[in-house]
C-alpha cells in the first residue's frame, strides 16, 4: 500500500527517503553544477558554446580553459549515463515474481513520451538547449533496452557513437559563428527556439552511447554497490579523466588563443576528438561521486544531505536554471549574452546552482518531491497511484 493507503503499481510502495542510495542522487546533485557551468556559456560566448578564442584577461582565459577541457561534453554525458541508469532501475522494480516485462515498457515508453512534452514545453518557453525531449526520443525508441543482449547492447553503442561524433562535429562546424539564439522581442526569440525542436530526434540518437553505458552501468548495480566495486571506480577515474581531458585540448587550445587549426581537416578532427572523449569525461564523473560515497557511508552531514535532495529533484532543478539564463540573454529583458567574462560567467552558474541546492533542502527538509518529478511521476503511473518502490542492492 502508499502512503495513502491506496495500493501502488505492482502492488509496491515507494522508497522511504532513508532507504534510497546514495550514490545516483549524489551523483545527480553535482551533476547539477556542471550543466550550469556549461550553460554558463551563453553569459560569455554568446551563441557559440566554444568560442574560439573566448578572450578576457588571464583569470577569464583559465576558467575558459578548465571549463573546455572538464565541462564541455563531459557534463552531458553523465545526465546520459544516469538516465540509462535510472532506465534499469524503473524496470527492475516492474519485473518482480508475477510481473510483465511487458509493463516495464510500456511505462518507459509513456514515460518518454512525457519526456518529449516536457522538453517541447521547455525549449518554446525558456532553453533552445534542452536535453530533457532528447532522452525522451531516446526511451520511445528504446524502451526495451534493458533487456538487450549485452552484444546487441555494444553494437548499438558503436553505431550511434560513430553517428554522434559526426554529429556533433558536423554541428559545431556549422554553427561555430551562429549568434544566440535570441530575437529583439520575446515572442521572436521564442519562434527561434522552437525552430531548434527540427533536431529533436536526431538528439534523441545522439544521446545513446551514454544512456547505453548507464544500463550497462545499472545491470552490474555500479552506483548500489561501489564497495564491491571500488577497484573497477579507482581504474575509471583514473583513466577517463586523463582521456577527457587530453582529447579535450585540441579545442580547448582554440578557446584560449593558442592553437588555430591550420586546414578544415585539422579543424573536424580537433572536434571528432573533442566529442568522441567526452564519455570518458562523464564516467570519471560518475565514478569519482560513486567512490565518494562510498567513503561516506551513513556518515552524512549537511551539505551532503543538501546535494542529495538537488539531486532527488534534479528535473525539476535543471529546469529551474533556465529562468537565469533566460532573463540574463533576453535583449527585451538583461540582454548579457555574451557579454560577460568567463569567470563572471562561471561565478553566476555557481551562484545559481547554490541557489538551487538551498531550495531543494528546505524542500526536503518539509518532505516535498520537486514538482516536475512529482508531475513527472503522476503522468507515467497515473492518478491515484504511486511509483513503485526502487530496487536496492
Amino acid at each position: 500500500m502508499s502512503r495513502r493507503g491506496r495500493p501502488a503499481v505492482g502492488g509496491v510502495s515507494p522508497t522511504p527517503v532513508s532507504e534510497r542510495l546514495l550514490a545516483p542522487d549524489l551523483t545527480r546533485g553535482v551533476m547539477l553544477l556542471l550543466i550550469a557551468l556549461a550553460h554558463s556559456r551563453m553569459l560569455h560566448a554568446g551563441g557559440n558554446l566554444l568560442a574560439r578564442p573566448a578572450g578576457g584577461g588571464p583569470v577569464d582565459v583559465a576558467v575558459q580553459w578548465l571549463l573546455t577541457s572538464f565541462v564541455d561534453g563531459r557534463a552531458a554525458p553523465l545526465f546520459g549515463l544516469l538516465f540509462g541508469y535510472g532506465l534499469v532501475q524503473m524496470t527492475r522494480r516492474q519485473t518482480g515474481p508475477g510481473a510483465d516485462p511487458a509493463n516495464a515498457r510500456r511505462l518507459i515508453r509513456r514515460r518518454g513520451a512525457w519526456l518529449i512534452v516536457f522538453g517541447i514545453a521547455h525549449v518554446v518557453l525558456l532553453y533552445s538547449g534542452d536535453i530533457i525531449g532528447s532522452y525522451g526520443v531516446f526511451a520511445l525508441l528504446f524502451a526495451g533496452v534493458v533487456t538487450w543482449s549485452s552484444g546487441r547492447l555494444w553494437t548499438v553503442f558503436a553505431i550511434t557513437l560513430a553517428f554522434g561524433i559526426a554529429a556533433a562535429t558536423a554541428l559545431q562546424l556549422v554553427t561555430a559563428d551562429a549568434p544566440l539564439a535570441v530575437g529583439p522581442t520575446l515572442l521572436d526569440s521564442m519562434a527561434l527556439r522552437t525552430s531548434a525542436l527540427a533536431v529533436l530526434p536526431l538528439a534523441g540518437l545522439s544521446v545513446a552511447p551514454a544512456v547505453l553505458i548507464g544500463v550497462w552501468a545499472g545491470r552490474m548495480r555500479l552506483l548500489e554497490q561501489p564497495a564491491r566495486y571500488r577497484r573497477l571506480l579507482t581504474r575509471v577515474v583514473l583513466l577517463g579523466f586523463p582521456i577527457a581531458v587530453l582529447g579535450a585540448q585540441p579545442v580547448a587550445l582554440q578557446a584560449v588563443g593558442v592553437w588555430t587549426p591550420d586546414s578544415s581537416a585539422a579543424g573536424a578532427l580537433a572536434e571528432a576528438t573533442f566529442a568522441a572523449t567526452g564519455i570518458a569525461g562523464g564516467l570519471a564523473y560518475m565514478a569519482a561521486v560513486a567512490l565518494v560515497a562510498d567513503r561516506l557511508g551513513q556518515r552524512r552531514g549537511p551539505i551532503t544531505n543538501a546535494l542529495v535532495a538537488c539531486g532527488r529533484r534534479s528535473m525539476t532543478f535543471y529546469i529551474a536554471q533556465s529562468p537565469v539564463w533566460f532573463v540574463a540573454t533576453e535583449p527585451a529583458l538583461l540582454d548579457l549574452g555574451g557579454r560577460l567574462g568567463a569567470a563572471t560567467a562561471a561565478a553566476v552558474a555557481v551562484a545559481t546552482w547554490v541557489a538551487t541546492v538551498v531550495i531543494a533542502a528546505a524542500l526536503d527538509r518539509a518532505g516535498r518531491r520537486g514538482p516536475a518529478e512529482a508531475l513527472l511521476r503522476r503522468l507515467t503511473y497515473g492518478t491515484g497511484r504511486t511509483a513503485p518502490r526502487p530496487a536496492t542492492a
